[in-house]
């Protein structure tokens, strides 16, 4: 059994302070001791995008990263999304545009647009294609994906 270590984290507004074993991925502590499952973990080698997740501003891949890597960070995962029951502009998106299928992407892809929108509110195909390229979607196709961002991002500019 490996020796625990002491993370400090902030995930979804709230600052924790707990045990964890260093040798897990930031996913594993994410889902079986968070009981946050929207990160979903695919592939576990960083391929697919499933478990991207929002680390200090950045879309990051948590099958990936060493669990203490998230040392003093600010996480949000798509739990840290809506507000209540209040969906995000882009999780609405995704629903209206057709943009969910099997929903395993979904997380990870709508993550990695709310990275893109805050770093760049008006962004472009080319944009939403660069920020998409680590996320993998194997029943919805990506038409509908891109235009759900596109339309999230044109709300989130009316309310700024």
């Amino acid at each position: 059994m490996n020796q625990k270590h002491i993370l400090r984290v902030n995930i979804n507004g709230e600052y924790l302070e707990t045990e964890v074993d260093p040798e897990m991925c930031l996913a594993e502590f994410l889902r079986d001791q968070l009981l946050l499952t929207g990160a979903k973990i695919g592939c576990k080698k960083g391929e697919c995008g499933a478990c991207t997740i929002i680390m200090n501003g950045k879309a990051v891949l948590s099958c990936i990263l060493p669990v203490m890597r998230a040392m003093d960070a600010n996480i949000t995962t798509i739990e840290g999304l809506s507000d209540g029951d209040k969906l995000h502009p882009l999780q609405e998106e995704f629903i209206n545009g057709g943009a969910i299928q099997c929903g395993f992407c979904t997380s990870g892809m709508i993550l990695s647009a709310k990275a893109l929108i805050d770093s760049n509110p008006n962004p472009s195909h080319d944009d939403i294609k660069k920020a998409l390229g680590g996320n993998i979607c194997r029943c919805t196709g990506y038409e509908k994906i891109e235009n759900s961002i596109l339309k999230a991002a044109a709300r989130m500019r009316e309310v700024s």
